[in-house]
């Protein structure tokens, strides 16, 4: 019987559900077992070596590789494993690349109007519709990522973390309400770090957040529950001290 059919507690208060999901490449099992359940307005660390599936993971969730067998729900009730990457990111799933994707010739602002969820086809571009969206709408949107005083720039002006950020808020932009972040402070100062860190914590309050990191100081001050994947399904689970201190992810993870 499958996970929708049984509606187990924890299936329909999350917003997305993973239960005993494993896929293979070339004989290679990339993910063995998976279960994972992220709660509505959840922000989840997930860590864990090269190769512990952590990749193939947010691949499957938004609909790059389909799974060889388990469940993959969304807000209760919506199989994901059915769906294309084009209609799983409508219905709400956002995720953002290690490396910033900005268009760098346009304006910050500008690159915030192109993200913005609204009418894409060629009428509403003819006709200018997503042009009238309220200036206020933009401005929110960067002042919740910090590069408010920075609208008119251009965006290849801008720093590293800078373009992490309006990346990040380009995400926000379509209306998500699970975002994905993969290693968003890799490169970043360690001022920008910590802004990166107030940043996530802040969009949390309002949306389901999983960012896949291997800086620790970083997972510590996100402040959130912490998965640790190793060999495609977790290995552990739970508060940042108890995974850091459980021997098995010392030894395959952590060194020390």
């Amino acid at each position: 019987m499958s996970a929708v059919a049984n509606l187990k507690p924890d299936l329909t208060d999350s917003i997305l559900y993973l239960d005993a999901v494993s896929v293979s490449f070339d004989g290679f099992r990339a993910i063995n077992g998976l279960s994972l359940v992220i709660g509505r307005g959840e922000m989840r660390a997930v860590i864990g070596p090269n190769g512990a599936g952590k990749t193939t993971m947010m691949d499957i969730i938004t609909g790059k590789t389909r799974p060889d067998a388990g469940d993959v729900l969304y807000d209760g009730r919506v199989d994901l494993t059915k769906l294309d990457e084009a209609a799983i990111a409508e219905l709400g799933i956002g995720r953002k690349f290690q490396k910033p994707t900005v268009f760098e010739s346009q304006t910050v602002a500008d690159n915030v109007l192109l993200a913005l969820k609204g009418p894409r086809t060629a009428f509403a571009s003819l006709f200018g519709m997503r042009n009238r969206v309220p200036r206020r709408t933009i401005a929110q949107v960067l002042d919740t990522v910090g590069l408010a005083d920075h609208a008119e720039r251009l965006a290849g002006d801008l720093s590293h973390g800078q373009k992490q950020w309006l990346e990040i808020g380009m995400l926000l932009a379509q209306d998500p309400k699970v975002l994905l972040v993969d290693e968003p402070v890799a490169g970043m100062t360690d001022a920008e770090t910590e802004q990166t860190a107030e940043l996530l914590r802040a969009i949390a309050k309002d949306h389901a957040v999983i960012v896949v990191e291997h800086d620790m100081a970083f997972v510590r001050a996100l402040d959130c529950k912490v998965t640790c994947l190793h060999e495609g399904s977790v290995l552990a689970e739970g508060a940042i001290d108890a995974v850091s201190a459980d021997p098995r992810v010392v030894e395959v993870y952590l060194g020390r």
